[in-house]
């Protein structure tokens, strides 16, 4: 061995005996760091106020110049919390307080972090042994079942108040509550809430508010909330930012929390019901009893009784069409369903009722999700389902006063429906001059666009009433299920573009090829809701009616051989009964149908 080696082999000897003993010195000498204090051992950066942020402070031996960092479980440096800090022996530190974010502004994967401190001084970095976690992700629970009831669909309760029903789910809960929510009416709002006992898996409800008030008939959502070690909140259906469920366009909600507060719904047929026949109405009551009446819209009850069973048969008399309504009541709450009923003769207008329309804005929860199943959602939709009003939604300021003004009026017609146009079932278009849709036809099979379109092209005319008509499809599928209901396009079955507006209106008479205001004054005054014919698309105006600074309301449209007449004015079917223009434009439309 040389020298020099003998040199090197020395030192390095004698370095390695100076770091054995410091090594000793240092592990047998007090913490640097001292008295470390954590605010919580996991907290969750979500913002919802609950443990948000980890608050961290320290003591030190001596005095030091320190810089301060959060670092990850490879004690890579996640966030800086100070730089050149300076603390005096054994003088605490202040709070430093990490929101979760890293020092891209970004939240942290969930995962254990601790602090590390350098001491500039001294040249070394600690990293405190103590770690905390950081929990961001909602635990899971779901609803498995609500009974007693077994099967699919929403639970109902019929007497709220006076019967329970139970809902299970997990995983059990330590910290957590059970929540209900009225989805339909809405707003959504929530009615009740509870905290639930630690490792619960099931509670109770009897169809009250947190009040002990019994509820109002409608769409219900039980849904269950659990927190974990983080005071992160997980629930069996997601909550937006003000706690209340997330309705998701075009898609249902997670589990089955549904419950239906609803004492009865009545089925309505769904094709027209030829006089002399007797036509099946189903009722849905729980297997209750309930009261039941059968008469002509308008007119006096024909045949009444009591039942408990799902389906009254009944025979409507008439000698003329027209639209029977059939209700069920059980205490308060009545459910009514029209009905068309349609005469022997054959008459040169056809009238249709748009019981496909009824069942897309009928608040009804038929797969038990929690929600209703309505087409303006994007929801599949069954014609089958119960309605749960006293009328159809929109029936009172459209159909109904259409039906009277006929009655009152004394004409004769066919009836028939939008499904039965759509599955081809008589009485067809065919071998009629005219067609009137007298409630708004917001959703309609291609198939039946397709034969109202070939009806007008042939030298039909067609009048449409009510607002919110021909701008949507919707398949109708064999077993009776509307699915992909489509939201308003720009333009309508013929091609006009058609826009909505409120304000205050007056419209009058601009042109009349047709003498369509011929038994008017031409002038329409105090309407707030008008429907712009934006462009007419390929058909030619007749006549029109425009407001003051000239949009096209009232419009007659050369289409084809045939006529398309659009009121365009919502509130003027509730002034067929004392408003002489709007009964002098029903008339001349009812004439130009009729030729």
């Amino acid at each position: 061995m040389t020298l020099l080696s003998r040199i090197v082999f020395g030192l390095l000897v004698v370095a390695a005996a100076g770091a054995f003993f410091i090594a000793q010195r240092l592990k047998s000498a007090p913490p640097v760091v001292q008295g470390f204090r954590l605010s919580s051992t996991v907290f969750s950066p979500n913002g919802d106020g609950r443990l948000d942020r980890e608050r961290v402070s320290f003591l030190l031996k001596r005095g030091e110049t320190v810089d301060v960092a959060v670092v990850n479980d490879q004690g890579d440096p996640v966030r800086e919390l100070a730089s050149g800090l300076q603390l005096r022996a054994y003088s605490r530190s202040p709070v430093l307080t990490w929101d979760g974010r890293d020092q891209d502004g970004r939240v942290a994967p969930d995962g254990r972090y601790r602090i590390r401190i350098t001491l500039r001084r001294e040249g070394r970095s600690i990293v405190v042994r103590e770690s905390f976690l950081l929990d961001d992700t909602p635990p899971e629970v779901a609803i498995l079942s609500i009974g007693p009831r077994r099967g699919a669909g929403p639970e109902p309760i019929t007497r709220p108040g006076r019967e329970r029903i139970r809902i299970r789910w997990r995983p059990g809960v330590s910290d957590g509550r059970l929540l209900v929510f009225r989805t339909d009416p809405r707003p959504v709002k929530l009615v009740y809430e509870r905290p639930l006992a630690a490792r619960a898996t099931k509670a109770t409800w009897n169809g009250t508010t947190t009040a002990g008030r019994p509820v109002t008939p409608g769409t219900y959502l039980a849904v269950v909330e659990r927190r974990d070690a983080a005071g992160v909140a997980g629930t069996s259906t997601p909550l937006d930012a003000k706690g209340l469920p997330v309705l998701p366009y075009g898609r249902r909600l997670q589990g089955r929390g549904g419950i239906a507060v609803q004492p009865v719904g009545v089925v309505p047929p769904l094709v027209a019901t030829p006089v002399g026949r007797r036509v099946a109405i189903g009722v849905v009551a729980g297997g209750r009893p309930y009261d039941w009446a059968m008469g002509r819209l308008g007119g006096k009850a024909q045949k009444s009784g009591s039942a408990s069973r799902r389906t009254v048969n009944v025979k409507p008399a008439a000698e003329n069409s027209g639209v029977f309504l059939f209700s069920a009541t059980r205490g308060a709450a009545r459910a009514g369903a029209p009905f068309a009923v349609d005469d022997r003769a054959s008459h040169p207008v056809l009238v249709v009722m748009p019981v496909i329309s009824w069942q897309g804005r009928n608040p009804v929860d038929a797969n038990g999700d929690g929600r209703p199943e309505l087409l303006a959602d994007g929801l599949p939709a069954s014609v089958r389902r119960p309605l749960v009003g006293r009328l159809p939604s929109g029936f009172a300021s459209s159909e109904q006063p259409v039906m009277a003004w006929l009655t009152r009026t004394r004409k004769r017609f066919d009836i028939t429906t939008d499904y039965a146009i759509a599955r081809n079932v008589p009485p067809l278009l065919a071998g009629h001059r005219g067609v009137l849709l007298a409630g708004s036809t917001s959703w309609l099979p291609v198939s039946a666009q397709r034969r109202l379109r070939r009806f007008v092209r042939a030298g039909g005319t067609l009048v449409q009433v009510a607002p919110d008509s021909l701008q949507r499809t919707v398949t109708l599928g064999r077993s009776g299920v509307l699915t992909r209901p489509l939201p308003p396009a720009t333009a309508d079955v013929f091609g006009s573009e058609i826009e909505s507006r409120s304000g205050k209106f007056t419209v009058t008479n601009s042109r009349d090829a047709i003498d369509l205001f011929g038994g008017t004054e031409g002038l329409f005054r105090g309407y707030t809701r008008i429907e712009e014919t934006v462009s007419p698309g390929r058909a030619k105006v007749l006549s029109s009616a425009v407001t003051d600074d000239g949009r096209v309301v009232v419009v007659a449209l050369k289409v084809g051989r045939g006529t398309v007449i659009r009121f365009g004015l919502p509130e003027l079917p509730g002034r067929l009964g004392s408003d002489p223009d709007a009964q002098g434009l029903m008339e001349r439309s009812w004439q130009l149908m009729s030729r």
